[in-house]
C-alpha cells in the first residue's frame, strides 16, 4: 500500500513503512474455545503459557501437558491440554468470560472478581532509581519490533541490578505482559528479586498480572490509574511510574 508523508511545508514524498503485526489468535484449553486475543503472531508458547497462569488455569507450566500452534485462514490457533484442569471449572471460566468485554468487565458476578483480594506480594528490598535508569537506558536494544515498527509494546524482566534478562513484545500491552510472565515461566525463572519494566498505561490489569505471577515490583513508563495503585497497595507489590531517562515516580502505599 503506498504511502504518502505530507510535510508542514507542503510537501509530499513516498516512504516504506513497516506495520506491526496484529491477527487474531484463538486460545484453546483441553479442547474448549476460550479466548480469541488480537495479538502479534510471535512467542505464542509463551503467550498461552502466561495467559493460563494470569487466569489461573495452572500454576505450574508443568500442568501443560501439551501445547500445539496451528496457522489457519483467519488467524491463528493455539491449542492446550491442561492436566488437573476439570471440564467444569474450565466450562464455568469461559462463561464468565462472555460477560468480559475488551473495555471493561459487565455484571454484579464481575464487580465482585474484581474487588476480591489478590494475594501477598512476597517480602522484598526496595529497588534504587539508578537500577531503574539502567534498565530503561537499554530497553530499546532488547525492542526490534518496536524500533522497526514503533507500534509494539515490550515488557521486560530486570534483575536487580538493572540488567534486562527477558523482553517479549506485542502489539497489544496484555499480551507483552503475558509473553514475559510465560517465558520466565517455562525456563523455570521467577519475576523476582528483580522487577517487570513495562512500556504499557499501567492499568489495573496489568498489577494483576503481575501480581499473580508472582512479581513484587513493576515499572511502567506511563502513569497508573487509582484503581492499579490501591490493588498494587493492598497486594504490597512495589510501583514505581512514569519512568523516564531522568526521572521516576515511586509510589507508596
Amino acid at each position: 500500500m503506498p504511502i504518502l508523508e505530507h510535510a508542514a511545508d507542503g510537501s509530499v514524498r513516498p516512504i516504506a513503512r513497516t506495520w506491526v503485526p496484529e491477527v487474531p489468535v484463538a486460545l484453546e484449553f483441553n479442547g474448549l474455545a476460550y479466548a480469541v486475543m488480537m495479538a502479534t503472531p510471535r512467542d505464542l508458547e509463551d503467550f498461552a503459557t502466561g495467559f493460563a497462569i494470569c487466569e489461573g488455569l495452572v500454576s505450574d507450566p508443568h500442568q501443560i501437558a501439551d501445547l500445539a500452534i496451528a496457522e489457519v485462514e483467519n488467524g491463528w490457533v493455539v491449542r492446550t491440554m491442561i492436566e488437573g484442569l476439570g471440564a467444569d471449572k474450565l466450562s464455568e471460566r469461559v462463561r464468565a468470560r462472555v460477560a468480559e468485554s475488551s473495555c471493561g468487565l459487565c455484571g454484579i458476578d464481575n464487580l465482585e472478581v474484581v474487588a476480591r483480594p489478590l494475594p501477598a506480594v512476597a517480602p522484598h528490598e526496595p529497588l534504587s532509581g539508578a537500577v531503574i535508569f539502567r534498565a530503561l537506558a537499554a530497553l530499546r536494544d532488547h525492542q526490534p519490533l518496536g524500533r522497526e515498527t514503533n507500534a509494539a509494546h515490550a515488557a521486560a524482566y530486570a534483575e536487580a541490578d538493572g540488567r534486562i534478562a527477558c523482553v517479549r513484545e506485542d502489539v497489544g500491552r496484555h499480551n507483552a505482559l503475558d509473553k514475559l510472565i510465560g517465558a520466565r515461566a517455562r525456563a523455570g525463572l521467577a519475576l523476582s528479586p528483580g522487577f517487570i519494566l513495562s512500556t504499557a498505561r499501567c492499568s489495573y490489569e496489568i498489577v494483576e498480572k503481575a501480581v499473580k505471577a508472582g512479581a513484587t515490583t513493576l515499572v511502567t513508563v506511563s502513569l497508573p490509574t487509582s484503581m492499579a495503585v490501591s490493588r498494587a497497595a493492598a497486594a504490597g507489590l512495589s510501583l514505581w511510574v512514569l519512568a523516564r531517562d531522568d526521572s521516576v515516580l515511586a509510589v507508596t502505599a
